[in-house]
């Protein structure tokens, strides 16, 4: 029997395609001040979010993790159709989701005793959480059992990096990634962060001074990885993400594609650019932009 998989909306596929792939949608929700809670990618689309945010400089938004009753709502039509059950969430190292959806599985065991189950750490996030899960589709779709499945998964999440820039220091500074001082130099000298995402977590790679050399540097980074690791592409998947400004991104994307022409790898096939979502948006502000890899599942 196929297993049917669950996802936190933090994997950056957007709900339309997460309904394209047949995986359930599980939100984190972000707000404004005091303002009500939207629930991501289904009550604000992500594009309208990051333009509230572009539109209210000096204004964080914050966000809160799925409910036990939002994971609930998602394991019970499918346990109660006898289904096996694979659950994908965000680092845990980064949210208590992880949690809440153990606990949700241990309590819907109660009511069907006979639920298989699983609920995986991805040890990822944004782009890199998607490639995960869309790894997870391509074993479900290969007929794989759930156990399989996420014995195929388990080796994968040390493979993934992520190299990215940001353009406003003080979404940074505001939620504890640097401190005060370093986002006053850093604005005043027009210095942009440069920086990366492996082993389960953030890492500084560099700054470099203006939008435009950034971009740059996170390309040299990126391409410099590949050599120094002998990457073979073959094996691996690719994704680049965005916040807010698509036409940047287009312009990003294709400089990632034309290197690795150069290099003799075969264009990407990327089907749609990968918005970066707004549960890692609120911490690097509507300006993220980047290319992650992770390494394939078969």
């Amino acid at each position: 029997m196929r297993f049917h998989i669950v996802s936190d909306s933090s994997c950056d596929l957007g709900r339309e395609e997460l309904e394209r792939l047949d995986v359930a949608m599980v939100s984190y929700y972000a707000a404004f001040d005091d303002e009500i809670y939207y629930r991501e990618e289904r009550d604000i689309p992500t594009h309208q979010f990051y333009q509230m945010m572009a539109d209210r400089p000096g204004v964080f938004p914050k966000t809160s993790m799925p409910t036990l009753e939002d994971y609930l709502d998602a394991f019970r039509p499918l346990a109660a159709q006898g289904l096996p059950i694979l659950c994908i969430c965000l680092n845990a190292q980064f949210s208590g989701s992880f949690q809440t959806a153990l606990n949700a599985a241990s309590e819907l065991r109660e009511e069907f005793p006979a639920a298989e189950i699983q609920v995986v750490d991805s040890a990822l996030a944004t782009v890199l959480q998607g490639l995960f899960v869309r790894e997870a589709v391509r074993l479900r779709d290969a007929d794989f059992s759930l156990a399989a499945a996420v014995d195929a998964l388990r080796p994968l999440p040390p493979t993934g990096r992520i190299f990215f820039t940001t353009n406003d220091l003080e979404y940074l500074r505001h939620g504890g990634r640097i401190g005060r001082a370093a986002a006053a130099t850093g604005t005043l000298l027009r210095v942009k962060p440069l920086i990366g995402y492996k082993d389960a977590g953030l890492v500084s790679d560099g700054i470099a001074q203006g939008r435009k050399k950034s971009l740059a540097k996170v390309r040299e980074l990126f391409f410099r990885h590949l050599r120094r690791e002998e990457i073979d592409l073959d094996q691996y998947v690719l994704a680049t993400g965005f916040g807010l400004d698509l036409e940047e991104h287009a312009a990003f994307a294709q400089t990632i594609y034309d290197g690795l022409l150069e290099l003799g790898h075969d264009r990407p096939e990327v089907k749609q650019p990968c918005q970066i979502g707004v549960t890692i948006g609120v911490h690097t502000g509507p300006s993220p932009i980047g290319v992650g890899l992770l390494r394939r599942a078969i």
